[in-house]
């Protein structure tokens, strides 16, 4: 399970570490940073998949996501007493990133290149990257030390270098592949691999879920939900079928969930509601009710991640339909590690009144976002390598 998790001079995260838990609920008003926040942890689950400079291009490029306000704010800044105005910067600009879990730390720093003829001359490059046992990084806890295109592993016969020529705009995660004496690289690789992300669930008149397509074996929803009647069924038969059933009845009372099979082996959603001599198709269904059966075969899948994050999963819901999604949250985060980002008090009163959670408020000052009510000393330990 992730414990914290450490960024600097990304967006309005001009240097922020915030504590983790089983489940974590992510709140605050508009412009306080929360998607900022979430972004974060997407780009850190694509140095995995070698897709963390793509990732900064599409936002618009490394400058445009560095921190854009002045490198440190004094006192007088603070209290009014200066206006907040730039000074000359000390070192050049990184952007970090990193986390802290109960067996394995991960952190990347990334920056501009030196100035050159490439046509990729604006490309983010790879400064810096560690990996070390354990939540806080020691000199004496990193396994695997990463300098520019300098790759070197801790092994029971000292430091072995693992490679000096690495290109620099993809991860050791993506570069590095030896069981033998680098084991760690491999294990957070698929650790981070496994980490599912729900923000893009559409339910629009063209959404794929609403129309029958070919089933198989689906234990793990599609980000785009597409999958759904396949996924659902998949739960039926593999998962936990009562769970499925127990969901449908507390959110939609005296309806029943099932999954039809049409010829060719498509698969349609079949949503029985008393009162209707037939069931609705996907295609009949409203926005809201689509949303919540998503986010059932979301959080009942029979293959738990490490980790899931939902991003505004209240979106298109009744109110109504809200302490039903609260209970399925709350079951789900019995068998992984889950994230809410969320703008409804409503939710977060339900999780409050239902779990332990982790409830982490984001507030801004002077620009910055920080978590409400963290002091120096409540800051989780968190030391970057240098």
């Amino acid at each position: 399970m992730l414990q914290t998790l450490a960024i600097d001079n990304y967006r309005s995260l001009r240097s922020i570490v915030v504590p983790l838990g089983q489940l974590n609920v992510i709140q605050g008003a508009n412009g306080v940073g929360k998607s900022s926040l979430y972004k974060a942890l997407r780009l850190l689950a694509d140095t995995a998949a070698g897709g963390v400079v793509r990732s900064l291009a599409r936002e618009g490029g490394l400058q445009s996501t560095f921190w854009a306000g002045p490198e440190k704010i004094s006192r007088g800044m603070r209290s009014g007493q200066v206006p907040v105005q730039g000074t000359q910067r000390q070192g050049p600009v990184r952007l970090k990133l990193g986390f802290g879990a109960e067996d394995f730390g991960y952190c990347i720093t990334l920056g501009l290149p030196a100035p050159s003829n490439s046509a990729f001359a604006l490309d983010p490059e790879i400064k810096r990257e560690c990996i070390w046992s354990g939540p806080v990084c020691r000199p004496d806890k990193v396994l695997v030390d990463r300098h520019g295109p300098a790759v070197r592993a801790r092994t029971e016969r000292g430091w072995q270098t693992l490679a000096e020529g690495l290109g620099l705009f993809e991860s050791v995660l993506v570069q590095i592949a030896d069981p033998n004496t680098a084991p760690e690289v491999l294990l957070l690789r698929e650790k981070i691999r496994g980490w599912r992300f729900y923000d893009q669930l559409r339910t629009d008149a063209d959404a794929p879920c609403r129309i029958p397509r070919l089933g198989t074996r689906t234990p793990v929803l599609s980000d785009d939900g597409s999958d759904l009647a396949a996924a659902i069924q998949t739960i039926i038969e593999m998962g936990d079928p009562s769970a499925v059933r127990n969901a449908v009845e507390t959110a939609f009372p005296g309806a029943t969930l099932g999954i039809g099979a049409e010829a060719g082996g498509r698969f349609t959603i079949e949503f029985q509601q008393p009162g209707l001599l037939r069931p609705l198709s996907g295609a009949e269904l409203s926005d809201g009710t689509l949303r919540f059966l998503l986010l059932l075969a979301a959080l009942l899948t029979p293959r738990p991640p490490s980790m899931m994050v939902l991003n505004e999963p209240e979106t298109s819901l009744h109110p109504d339909l809200l302490p039903a999604l609260a209970r399925l949250i709350v079951q789900a985060a019995k068998s992984t590690q889950l994230w809410v980002v969320t703008h409804s008090p409503t939710l977060v009163a339900e999780l409050r009144r239902g779990s332990e959670a982790s409830f982490v408020e984001l507030e801004k000052e002077l620009g910055q976002t920080q978590v409400k009510g963290q002091g120096l000393l409540d800051r989780p330990r968190w030391h970057w390598v240098e």
